[in-house]
């Protein structure tokens, strides 16, 4: 058979038609080519979404998310709980370090608190009583009479230098060391001032009543009960710069009076008062402001007149005091401090707020 008869099967179509049939698969060659461009294209926009899924925030891919469930609302809770706690743990130094530094600026220039070991006071101040004394007041106003002071007795009735105040820097460092048990703190004696700088102070009257510049002072208010005003006479103008001070348990007090041999005629230096006794912290049921009683033009005195005998028995008191536990500083500071910390707290919390968008 020719090669034609070999090609020809029963009811085929003529080899021209074969031709046409070989000849249309051409065009069907491009339709792969087109596939192949549309697949890269695809990969190329694929690659496009993920670059900006991975662009996204947090929040837009919360967003998209839809709501979290409730075991990862649960995680997030205790996360949060735990960043609260490790942020209390760091602020906690800081505010312990505020409190203190707080502490010792209220304790040194401000208010301090003082513990009453004898009776040369009473019955205005008991013993055992706690005492807050102002030492910002007199950097405001003068000394007056009457006024309940605290002062540093070494170099006037004690041995000793008489007590000058150094500059802030020392001064700090000194309540520092005191806050804490160190250092000197001085014999630190409370008394009643009644003789100021250029007083002619006296003891006593016909009636035997101590008087300030030929006025009698009705005491009556404020001494101990059956105590008089004085049973030791004296008669002194007060220098300058100095004070006369008295307690008001005239019997058993170590005052003035005791010291009037000694340079300064008893008196004791301004230079040496720490500060004003203003108030009664302690005990509760002694709670009271401590006022300058009117000793001017008071009714007549109605005490009854003592011995020295029973002076010389009962002994003689200075009242001095005793620095009291630092617990009334260190609370004031630690108020102080809480809200320091916290708007501290805030200020950096909203700077780095304002530094994250430009970042």
């Amino acid at each position: 058979m020719s090669g034609a008869g070999r090609g020809m099967t029963p009811g085929a179509e003529p080899e021209a038609g074969s031709g046409d049939s070989a000849a249309s698969p051409a065009p069907d060659q491009d339709r792969p080519a087109r596939g192949s461009d549309s697949a890269a294209n695809g990969a190329a926009e694929a690659g496009d979404a993920s670059a900006q899924a991975a662009d996204a925030s947090p929040d837009e891919e919360a967003t998209s998310s839809g709501p979290a469930p409730a075991g990862s609302r649960a995680g997030g809770h205790r996360r949060r709980r735990r960043q609260k706690k490790r942020s209390f743990w760091r602020e906690f130094p800081i505010l312990v370090v505020i409190a203190l530094l707080l502490a010792v600026v209220i304790k040194t220039y401000a208010i301090q608190a003082f513990f009453i070991p004898s009776g040369s006071m009473q019955n205005t101040l008991a013993i055992n009583d706690r005492v807050l004394v102002n030492k910002i007041v007199y950097h405001l106003r003068g000394i007056h009479r009457g006024d309940i002071v605290v002062f540093n007795g070494d170099g006037s009735w004690d041995p000793g230098t008489v007590p000058v105040s150094g500059n802030v820097a020392q001064q700090f460092a000194d309540g520092f060391a005191s806050m804490f048990g160190f250092g000197h703190p001085g014999d630190i004696l409370i008394k009643r001032v009644i003789g100021l700088p250029g007083d002619h102070v006296a003891c006593c009257d016909a009636q035997g009543r101590v008087t300030v510049n030929g006025v009698a002072l009705t005491e009556q208010s404020y001494l101990y009960p059956s105590d008089i005003p004085s049973e030791m006479r004296f008669n002194i103008i007060v220098p300058p710069g100095r004070l006369w001070v008295m307690g008001d348990h005239r019997q058993i007090s170590e005052d003035s009076r005791d010291h009037m041999g000694e340079p300064g005629g008893g008196t004791v230096p301004e230079s040496a008062v720490i500060g004003r006794a203003f108030i009664i912290i302690w005990p509760p049921s002694h709670w009271r402001i401590l006022p300058i009683p009117d000793t001017f033009e008071q009714p007549k005195l109605n005490a009854a007149a003592g011995t020295v005998t029973a002076r010389e028995a009962a002994g003689v008191l200075s009242a001095r005091l005793e620095p009291s536990s630092p617990a009334v500083p260190l609370a004031l500071g630690f108020a102080a401090a809480v809200p320091v910390t916290w708007l501290q707290r805030r200020v950096r919390l909203r700077a780095a707020r304002r530094r994250k968008p430009g970042e």
